[in-house]
């Protein structure tokens, strides 16, 4: 997995040309599909003259552009039951708002390019079984592994957690080929607006989803499997005996 670990974000002004907006911040495509803001033939012209065009409140769309500026630090959290709710905030419902507007933007590079031989040709359907995966995976989480965690946990919370360190190696493998597919996110020269928003989405959540599995990994699995491994089997915090 190759990581860009930045937590630096660009700031956001309404003299900013809307096109880089779309590119400099993942997320951003769709607020503007859904304000039918032109970011990609049109994104030459400032946000603030497209929203005037539209009759919009500027300063509405910057305040919800802005929520799109996520941080990766983690801020002062120590217990098990806050690292679980950070996760559930900063990655779960990120990576479920995150690749559905991935996998339309996909899509519709490789049709409007489908000439141009750099085309990331089966991108939209890696996008799309990385989508199926990890809502699987994260459904496993929320309804089975992190309420026990949230409670403490038990002798035989390693179980699941095994499950979910091997599924993680799947997401890494996932991503590995999304790189391949993409040149690290890396748009040839002359891409369109949408070619190149499409690109640092994938960048950001390259990015996400490799710090989503740092954390559980190293910061809040390691505190359960510790405590189990010390229990050990035939002890009081074990019942097969």
């Amino acid at each position: 997995m190759n990581a860009r670990l930045q937590d630096t974000q660009p700031a956001l002004s309404a003299e900013q040309a809307i096109g880089q907006i779309a590119v400099e911040l993942p997320g951003s495509t769709a607020v503007f599909r859904r304000l039918k803001l032109d970011f990609c033939c049109g994104g030459q012209i400032s946000l603030r003259e497209a929203a005037a065009q539209k009759s919009l409140d500027v300063d509405a769309i910057l305040a919800e552009l802005s929520q799109l500026q996520r941080s990766t630090n983690l801020p002062g959290i120590t217990s098990p039951a806050e690292l679980v709710d950070h996760i559930l905030t900063r990655y779960h419902e990120v990576h479920r708002a995150q690749l559905p507007e991935l996998i339309r933007m996909a899509r519709r590079v490789e049709a409007v390019h489908r000439d141009n031989p750099d085309v990331p040709a089966g991108l939209a359907d890696t996008l799309e079984a990385m989508h199926e995966e990890l809502l699987s995976h994260m459904e496993k989480e929320e309804t089975i592994l992190f309420p026990m965690l949230k409670t403490g946990g038990n002798a035989f919370v390693v179980h699941p957690i095994g499950m979910m360190r091997a599924e993680h190696v799947d997401h890494g493998e996932a991503l590995d080929k999304l790189n391949a597919l993409t040149n690290d996110a890396t748009p040839p020269q002359g891409a369109c607006n949408t070619w190149r928003a499409l690109y640092a989405g994938i960048a950001q959540l390259n990015d996400d989803l490799i710090n989503h599995i740092h954390l559980e990994n190293n910061v809040l699995f390691p505190q359960f499997e510790a405590s189990s491994k010390a229990g050990g089997c035939g002890t009081s915090a074990c019942s097969c005996s």
